[in-house]
C-alpha cells in the first residue's frame, strides 16, 4: 500500500477512527489494532511474505525470552548468533543469492572453469532490509543487557510491523520505539496538526519534487547515450533531488502518521543537501541506517580507536557494507567505496565532526565559504549518485565519460528550457527547505507566526501543488532495499 495511494487515505482514517474512539481504553487492545492494520498494510502487496516478518517476531521474541534467563556466556552468544543467522539469512537469500550465484560463476570462468547453475526467479519482500534490521536492534540490546527483554508479544509485534515506517523505515531502535508501546496513549491535538503538517510536506516533496524528476532522470539515465553532456548533467542532478524527495518524503510520511497515532519516530534526514563536507551529509542522510551501522558495526570494530590502519579497514567496511545493504550490485558497492573515499581525509585529519551546527545559523544568506562548501560537497555526492543510479558499472563509466564529451553543451539554454517547470520546482523546494532548515522539517515552523489566513495560504497552496503539478506516480525507491 502506498502512502501516496488512494488505497492509503481510505485505510489511515479507518485506522485512526478505530484506534481512537473504539479501543483507545485499552493498550492491548490498541496494540492489537496496531498489529491487525499493519499486517494489512504490508499483505496488501504480497500477503505471502507475511509470514516471513511472523516468523521472525516469533524467533526473537523467544530468544529474547531466553537471553533473559541465560547466564552462561556461551549460551548467550548462541542465542544471539541464532537470531543473527535467521535474520541476516533470509535477508541473504531473497535479497543477495542470485547477486552471489552470478558472481562464484564468473569467477570460476576467469579462470577456465565452467559451472554450470541456474538462478533462482525470488521476488524481494517489501522493505526486508529494514525490518529485519530494525529485530536485530532488539536481540542485540538484550544480548548487551541495554534492555529488558519483553514479555508482551503483542507490543513486540506492533514494533516489528508498526506499519508507518515498516517497508521503508526510519530503522527504529527496540530502546526507543518499543516502550511506547507499552504506554497508555492520548490524543495529542498539537502533536496530530505537526503530523498533518510533516504529512503534507512529505506528500510535496514525493509528488511534486520526486515524481517528477523520476520522469526526467528515468527517460535520461535510460537513454543516455542518446544526450548531451548537459542534459546528462541535469540526469544526474534530477536523480539526486528524486531520491531525496522519494525517501525524505516517505520518512516525513511516516513520522506524521506515527505522531497522528501518539508515536514518536527518530528523525531520518536533516537537510543534507546542505551540508558543508561528507562527514556531515551522513550525519544528515538516513540517519536511521548511518547511526544502526555506528552502534552496531563500525564501533564493535574498534570505530575510530585504533592506529591509522584501523581507521582506514573500519572507514572502508561501514560504507561499502552500507552500499551492499542498499542492493545486489556492484554499483552500490562501488557507491559506498566512493563515499568512504570523500569521507577518509576528514577523518584522518580529525576534521570530521568540524560542522556540527546549522549552516548560516541565525542568518538568510550563508557566507562565500559556507557556499563553497556545500557546492563541493553537493557536487562529489551528485557524482556518487550516478552509480547508485546506473544499471551496472559499464553504464556508470560510460555516463560519466560522456559528460564530458561535449563541454560545449553546458552552456546551451535550449538544454535547460526544456526541463524549466521542474527546475522552477526545485528551486522553489530548496527555497523553502533553505528557509526551513533549522526544523524539524522544512515547514515545522515555518509560518507558525503568520496571521491565521496567511498560513493557512501556505498550506493550501502546497496541496494545491501537489494536485497541480503532481508527476505520474512512482514506487517509493527504497522499496526496493
Amino acid at each position: 500500500m502506498l502512502f501516496n495511494s488512494i488505497d492509503f487515505a481510505i485505510f489511515l482514517p479507518i485506522v485512526f477512527i478505530l484506534y481512537w474512539f473504539v479501543t483507545n481504553k485499552n493498550i492491548k487492545l490498541q496494540n492489537a489494532l496496531v498489529v491487525a492494520a499493519s499486517y494489512v498494510f504490508y499483505g496488501w502487496w504480497d500477503y505471502r511474505f507475511l509470514s516471513l516478518i511472523f516468523f521472525s517476531t516469533i524467533v526473537d521474541y523467544v530468544i529474547g525470552r531466553s537471553l533473559k534467563s541465560e547466564e552462561n556466556q556461551k549460551r548467550r552468544k548462541l542465542l544471539l548468533s541464532i537470531s543473527i543467522i535467521v535474520n541476516l539469512g533470509f535477508l541473504g537469500f531473497f535479497k543477495y543469492y542470485n547477486f552471489f550465484l552470478d558472481n562464484f560463476i564468473t569467477a570460476f570462468s576467469f579462470f577456465g572453469s565452467e559451472i554450470k547453475a541456474n538462478s533462482l526467479n525470488i521476488i524481494l519482500p517489501v522493505g526486508i532490509s529494514f525490518y529485519t534490521f530494525q529485530t536485530l536492534s532488539y536481540t542485540i540490546d538484550v544480548y548487551r543487557r541495554k534492555l529488558e527483554p519483553t514479555n508482551d508479544f503483542i507490543a513486540f509485534s506492533a514494533f516489528i510491523s508498526f506499519f508507518p515506517q515498516l517497508v521503508a523505515g526510519p530503522i527504529e531502535r527496540a530502546t526507543h520505539l518499543l516502550p511506547q508501546f507499552y504506554k497508555k496513549r492520548t490524543f495529542n491535538y498539537t502533536k496530530a496538526v505537526d503530523g498533518l503538517r510533516q504529512i503534507l510536506w512529505g506528500l510535496f516533496k514525493k509528488i511534486v519534487i520526486a515524481d517528477n524528476c523520476a520522469q526526467y532522470a528515468n527517460e535520461i539515465f535510460n537513454n543516455s547515450t542518446d544526450y548531451s553532456g548537459g542534459t546528462l548533467v541535469l540526469g544526474a542532478l534530477f536523480f539526486t533531488f528524486q531520491i531525496y524527495g522519494d525517501f525524505s518524503g516517505y520518512s516525513d510520511i511516516a513520522i506524521g502518521t506515527s505522531r497522528l497515532f501518539g508515536f514518536d519516530l527518530m528523525r531520518n534526514f536533516n537537510f543534507p543537501y546542505f551540508s558543508r563536507d561528507i562527514a556531515e551529509f551522513w550525519r544528515r542522510w538516513h540517519i536511521s541506517l548511518s547511526t544502526w551501522f555506528r552502534d552496531y558495526l563500525y564501533i564493535p570494530l574498534g570505530g575510530s580507536r585504533g592506529g591509522t590502519w584501523m581507521k582506514i579497514r573500519n572507514t572502508f567496511i561501514i560504507f561499502i557494507v552500507s552500499g551492499f545493504w542498499h542492493g545486489a550490485n556492484w554499483t552500490f558497492i562501488v557507491w559506498g567505496a566512493l563515499n568512504a573515499f570523500y569521507f577518509l581525509p576528514l577523518l584522518l585529519t580529525n576534521n570530521n565532526r568540524n560542522n556540527l551546527d546549522i549552516v548560516a545559523q541565525g542568518k538568510i544568506l550563508p557566507s562565500f565559504r559556507d557556499i563553497a562548501a556545500m557546492l563541493l560537497t553537493f557536487s562529489l555526492t551528485v557524482l556518487a549518485w550516478i552509480f547508485f543510479r546506473a544499471e551496472n558499472m559499464e553504464h556508470a563509466f560510460q555516463y560519466i565519460s560522456d559528460i564530458f564529451k561535449n563541454p560545449n553543451s553546458f552552456i546551451l539554454l535550449k538544454t535547460y528550457l526544456k526541463y524549466k517547470t521542474v527546475l522552477v520546482l526545485i528551486i522553489m523546494f530548496l527555497t523553502v527547505e533553505w528557509l526551513g532548515r533549522d526544523g524539524q522539517y522544512a515547514i515545522s515552523h515555518l509560518g507558525l507566526k503568520w496571521k491565521r489566513p496567511f498560513r493557512y495560504a501556505m498550506y493550501y497552496a502546497i496541496l494545491i501543488a501537489i494536485f497541480w503539478f503532481g508527476g505520474k506516480e512512482q514506487q517509493f525507491i527504497y522499496f526496493q532495499f
